[in-house]
């Protein structure tokens, strides 16, 4: 049955009720402007009842008598004079006026002496920077007002600026990255320290627009965030670049906040992330944050250079596939996702080729998060063994269409030590900490437009998305829920945003995974190996079907821990290989991502 149009009356509820609030608001101001004198004497007749009765009220009683009298006198004499009724109702209106008058002090016109000094000294110093010895009509010189070189202006209620619009001579060179952080020390300099600033430079118009910027908020508890799949959220940041708010619950108070929405997946832009960070800073606060929202709609592969433990909450939870923290297991699970990327990319080509969507266990996101991989190199050198950074060349480059998201998280000091594909591929940055403007441009690629604190919070920085703006950014504080020194409203909020236990993981036991739950055996961070022998065995598999188990080059990457293995285990595997059918040769990356093409 076909619905019916709601009627018209309903239909325009919404547009009918603000034009008639609109209409209201307007006749209101009208009858207010036409009814302000009538409003003025009624205002003054009031007061004039006031001060008549506190009059009374004040006069002794035996002194009252005669005040009625002296009164009643008056009116008397008032009433017998010619037009004298009609000129105590004029003297009557006229002080009803005089006192119902608005009495609120004007505000002052321009600054005060300590504004205008601050203001004089700051036109003094930049004086040097916008003056030309042959500019005929010089805007600022040696001596001169300040009155044109700052049409605006605003001071707090201690004296300092607030906001203050600066206009500079059009030869100026404010095109230059050097010229403009000159002007913008200087003024952060004059205006007063400790505080953010935000420059806003309009070059076609000659001037340059300061604000003070309100903290971010750093108490904003980790939460389930109102976003769509493909989503995170970083952090957050100020309205001014970012117009989409979040409610978000603070307490038992709801209030909308501006974020920082990082979006990854097939068409995303930037599909991989690196943060950066003094020691600290809440870099590790940051993957565990990125780590939970990305645990509602994919699964997890976590390495943990800092060998703290921060992430034996995320032990065995559904969702989670391993989380690593020695040399042995970080190779196994990188070569795992190595595989795991091809193999996404290979029965995606297929399907493809075929005119097929593709298959669901290629649609499901892969995350790798990874926390100090620069230690794992060091140790990688000293052993002899493979670097970890290069397993992470496939996910890099072929991680976008295969639904792969590789996160990396390191120190400042560390930079040097990533992989030529880390610095590459990663073109989501993030930066927490206390850091010069040097170091801002260096990891984010662009400069900053606000001021960086010597001292800031922890999860306080700056973020960049691609070739998007630098935003501040506050990430949402998301502690190690087993730390002692947490608060119990922030451990309470980690984990009720953490997946409940796997069945899996419960039983300590490991059956055989195909490609669509294959991944990395989950056990504690105290194993360093693999405890699933069957998962490094080759299967037999029909080149006739287009999709293939993962342990077949999952098997042939780890040969270097074959000795763990138990000889009469490797000698059954053996034989099992000899008389099975030999599996077809892998589809280079290379092959499947032209053809793609």
């Amino acid at each position: 049955m076909a619905r019916r149009p709601l009627p018209r009356i309903l239909s325009n509820r919404g547009a009918h009720l603000a034009r008639s609030r609109e209409l209201a608001r307007t006749a209101a101001d009208s009858a207010t402007d036409i009814l302000h004198p009538l409003i003025t004497i009624v205002r003054g007749l009031r007061r004039l009842a006031s001060a008549g009765r506190r009059r009374v009220a004040d006069t002794p009683k035996d002194r009252r008598g005669a005040l009625l009298f002296l009164v009643a006198s008056v009116l008397l004499v008032v009433l017998l004079l010619p037009y004298g009724p009609l000129l105590a109702a004029i003297a009557l209106m006229a002080a009803a006026a005089w006192q119902g008058r608005d009495r609120a002090p004007a505000a002052p016109k321009g600054p005060d002496e300590s504004q205008a000094q601050r203001l004089k000294s700051l036109y003094d110093a930049l004086v040097p920077y916008f003056s030309s010895a042959g500019d005929p009509d010089p805007l600022y010189t040696h001596g001169g007002s300040w009155e044109k070189a700052f049409p605006a202006y605003e001071f707090d209620g201690t004296g300092r600026i607030t906001h203050l619009v600066v206009v500079y001579p059009a030869y100026y060179t404010d095109g230059e990255a050097e010229s403009r952080a000159r002007i913008e020390h200087l003024l952060a300099a004059k205006s007063g320290r400790g505080r953010e600033y935000h420059f806003a430079w309009d070059e076609e118009g000659n001037q340059l627009t300061v604000q003070v910027l309100a903290p971010l908020p750093a108490d904003i508890a980790a939460q389930r965030f109102v976003t769509s799949p493909g989503e995170t959220v970083l952090g957050f940041t100020d309205p001014m670049q970012v117009h989409r708010t979040l409610p978000l619950a603070h307490g038992e108070e709801q209030r909308d906040v501006p974020p920082v929405v990082w979006r990854t997946g097939i068409r995303s832009t930037a599909p991989h992330l690196l943060a950066a960070g003094q020691p600290g800073s809440g870099t590790s606060t940051l993957l565990r944050s990125v780590a939970l929202q990305a645990l509602r709609h994919g699964d997890v592969v976590i390495v943990d250079g800092g060998g703290t433990g921060e992430y034996a909450c995320l032990t065995g939870r559904d969702g989670v596939l391993a989380v690593e923290c020695g040399l042995a297991g970080v190779l196994e699970s990188l070569r795992w996702a190595a595989h795991e990327t091809e193999r996404r990319l290979i029965a995606a080509n297929r399907a493809h080729q075929a005119g097929d969507p593709p298959p669901e266990d290629t649609k499901r996101p892969l995350w790798i998060l990874l926390d100090r991989p620069s230690a794992f190199t060091h140790l990688a050198a000293a052993d002899g063994r493979e670097d970890p950074q290069s397993l992470l060349q496939i996910p890099l480059r072929h991680g976008r269409p295969a639904n792969v998201t590789v996160v990396v998280a390191d120190q400042l000091d560390s930079l040097e030590t990533l992989s030529d594909a880390v610095r590459q591929h990663t073109r989501a940055r993030v930066l927490l900490g206390p850091a010069t403007p040097e170091q801002v441009t260096a990891v984010l690629g662009a400069p900053p437009h606000t001021t960086p604190l010597d001292h800031v919070p922890a999860g306080r920085g700056y973020a960049r998305l691609g070739t998007g703006p630098v935003h501040r950014l506050q990430v949402p504080a998301t502690p190690d829920p087993y730390d002692d020194t947490t608060g119990a409203d922030h451990r309470k909020a980690v984990l009720d945003l953490l997946p409940a236990r796997s069945a899996q993981g419960d039983a300590q036991t490991e059956p055989t995974r195909t490609a669509p739950e294959s991944g990395p055996v989950r056990r504690t961070p105290a194993d360093a190996t693999f405890t699933d022998k069957h998962s490094l065995e080759k299967k037999p598999v029909d080149p006739a079907t287009t999709d293939r188990t993962v342990t077949e080059p999952y098997a042939a990457g780890t040969a270097d821990t074959a000795d763990t293995a138990d000889t009469a285990d490797t000698a059954d595997t053996a034989d099992t290989a000899d008389t099975d059918t030999a599996p077809p040769e892998p589809v280079p990356v290379e092959t499947a991502a032209a053809e793609s093409s």
